[in-house]
């Protein structure tokens, strides 16, 4: 039902104000995703260093030039192949365009492999499914804020605006 499904710019624009970016000269420049700090060219990455809106540099990489904004949306949209796929191909209920462009934004953040296990897509596709732990699709979306063991404000708030994405528009 939602295999041709694409996240829409009002998505994309959602996806980039919930991750955020770090910007020198009105360059994206390398990050560390945990304080948010810059990080200098001189430095050894950290372990989350991320460049444009989330994107996790992997070994090999090399941003030092920083990017344009043209070249940090494309390789968020590179980086959205995973979490389309994992929402097209295990969300077999279907789904309107603003609840889509929410479901890859979680999924996304998560992770495909933890959105494939998660208590959400149980909701999503199996009628009548209702887990102890979490007794609703609310609170099963809400509780994917946890850091560390611990609650993390910032991802409340974003699963809070996810989930009224998800069920508003």
């Amino acid at each position: 039902m939602n295999k041709n499904m694409q996240i829409s710019e009002r998505g994309i624009c959602r996806l980039k104000q919930f991750e955020g970016c770090v910007k020198i000269n009105n360059r994206h420049v390398i990050y560390d995703d945990a304080t948010g700090q810059h990080v200098p060219n001189d430095t050894p990455l950290p372990p989350g260093a991320t460049i444009g809106y989330g994107h996790l540099i992997t070994p090999g990489q090399d941003f030092t030039r920083g990017l344009t904004e043209e070249q940090a949306t494309k390789l968020l949209q590179s980086d959205l192949t995973q979490a389309q796929d994992v929402v097209r191909h295990n969300v077999h209920t279907k789904l309107t365009q603003y609840q889509y462009d929410a479901l890859v934004i979680l999924a996304f953040n998560i992770g495909a492999g933890a959105f494939r296990k998660s208590t959400v897509l149980k909701y999503l596709n199996v009628p009548g499914f209702v887990s102890k732990k979490y007794p609703t699709l609310m609170s099963a979306w809400l509780s994917w804020c946890n850091s560390g063991g611990r609650t993390v404000p910032g991802l409340l708030h974003r699963r809070r605006q996810e989930w009224e994405m998800f069920i508003n528009q």
